[in-house]
């Protein structure tokens, strides 16, 4: 698609599409897409991680989802699935998330979702892209139509009063000490609040936004970050969030770095000890082998989606399942949730650790196959349908085939190639890699 990538739109600030006109449009788009369905007023809620250029943004999106008729409210700085089941419980007609989730500040974007909690479809997101090389004049309402706007201070309670309904009543976390890094991120505030009112001991780092620390040096992109904190404090766990706290990476007791297999790991066994788990997981194409040999070896069956939350939570919907999610630690509990939420996925994990478990053992449940990802910046974005390059990879696969296997793709938020290679065989795996690499290069 022209403008929608794999996790809504993303890019650099007052560049191409992220600058004030572009979300004018945008706005202007998605507003008359959604009042052209219904005669009655259309609603919009608004939320955004703590960039600096949120600021700048949000005024322009706002004017036109309000040019196009729609109600606005906008709540603030609040985590993506807050926005999400706000959306939901407000019964808004559409929920947008001003953000670029684990990228540095200096990018930002958007994520929509629809009605029903869920990100928008490819097939709606086309004709929303439809519209916004449609001309303005065509798409603006007569002035007695115009939407209003009105600003929310609720979002963050109203977000962690629906998270309180999905934990036992009686949960109290008052033996435990956990670090959490909130990655400056829009989970800045509701993480401490929702763990302090538990009872928990807590050291909070990341928790200090200025507009331009978002991600940098902490979150779950920098999960060394609570592995050093963890042993400085002695802490019986770890908890990292991204900028829009839909990601999770956490950290045992000894410092251990769990990445979001890991977690939907011992949360699928946990799951289906207390019965609860649906069909089974979906995992994605990047998810490493040793999670799916793991899962077969427990009889919990294991399916592979397209890269991407979105495609995770298509094929949990057609396939009935209720646990899904990314290695990078997206993680859709679909018993609770219809988007990834670092912040439930964590209360998760505290409600068995509670029971006098530590986190090593919890989280102890398989042996990852050895694993090499590669990220390449790119200018040219057909580089992949280059000769040179579909021989290297040719090359790369043939030798390891029967050992190991290896994924290449364009990523879908920044301008790069992801390169990811498993295998028990290190040395065959790195020469795989570099083959693709080089070539690249």
């Amino acid at each position: 698609m022209k403008y929608f990538g794999t996790d809504g739109i993303r890019g650099y600030v007052n560049s191409t599409n992220i600058n004030g006109d572009m979300f004018f449009k945008f706005g202007l788009a998605a507003g008359n897409y959604f009042t052209n369905l219904k005669k009655k007023k259309q609603t919009a809620i608004i939320a955004k991680d703590t960039r600096l250029s949120g600021y700048a943004l949000e005024p322009a999106l706002v004017s036109g989802l309000a040019s196009a008729g729609m109600h606005v409210y906008t709540l603030g700085p609040l985590p993506t699935n807050g926005l999400a089941m706000l959306t939901k419980s407000m019964r808004a007609n559409l929920g947008i998330m001003i953000t670029a989730s684990h990228n540095l500040f200096k990018d930002n974007g958007l994520k929509l979702f629809g009605p029903d909690g869920l990100k928008l479809s490819d097939n709606i997101q086309k004709k929303i892209e439809n519209l916004i090389d449609t001309k303005i004049e065509k798409q603006l309402s007569k002035p007695k139509f115009l939407g209003r706007v009105k600003r929310l201070e609720s979002g963050t309670d109203d977000y962690l009063l629906i998270l309180k309904k999905k934990i036992p009543k009686n949960l109290k976390l008052k033996n435990m000490k956990i670090v959490l890094d909130c990655a400056n991120g829009a989970g800045y505030k509701a993480a401490p609040k929702m763990l302090k009112s538990l009872g928990a001991k807590l050291i909070i780092i990341g928790n200090k936004p200025n507009g331009f620390n978002i991600n940098k040096n902490c979150g779950s992109t920098f999960p060394i970050k609570i592995r050093r904190y963890v042993k400085k404090h002695k802490a019986d766990l770890g908890i990292s969030l991204d900028g829009d706290a839909d990601r999770i990476i956490m950290c045992d007791e000894k410092g251990l770095i769990i990445d979001g297999d890991q977690i939907i790991a011992a949360l699928a066994l946990q799951w289906k000890k207390r019965k609860i788990l649906k069909g089974g997981v979906v995992g994605t194409l990047m998810s490493n082998y040793g999670l799916e040999k793991f899962l077969e070896k427990k009889k919990i069956k294991f399916i592979r989606a397209n890269v991407g939350d979105r495609y995770v939570k298509e094929v949990m919907q057609k396939k009935k399942f209720n646990l899904g999610g990314e290695q990078s630690g997206h993680i859709i509990l679909g018993k609770y949730a219809t988007t990834g939420d670092g912040l439930l996925v964590a209360l998760e994990v505290v409600q068995a650790l509670n029971k006098n478990i530590k986190a090593s053992n919890f989280f102890d449940v398989f042996k990852k196959t050895p694993q090499i990802l590669k990220n390449i910046g790119i200018k040219n974005e057909n580089i992949l349908s280059k000769s040179t390059v579909i021989s290297s990879i040719k090359k790369a696969q043939k030798l390891i085939k029967g050992n190991g296997r290896i994924l290449v793709r364009k990523s879908g938020t920044e301008q790069k190639i992801r390169i990811m290679g498993e295998s028990k065989n290190k040395i065959l795996l790195k020469k795989c890699i570099n083959i693709i690499v080089k070539t690249i290069n």
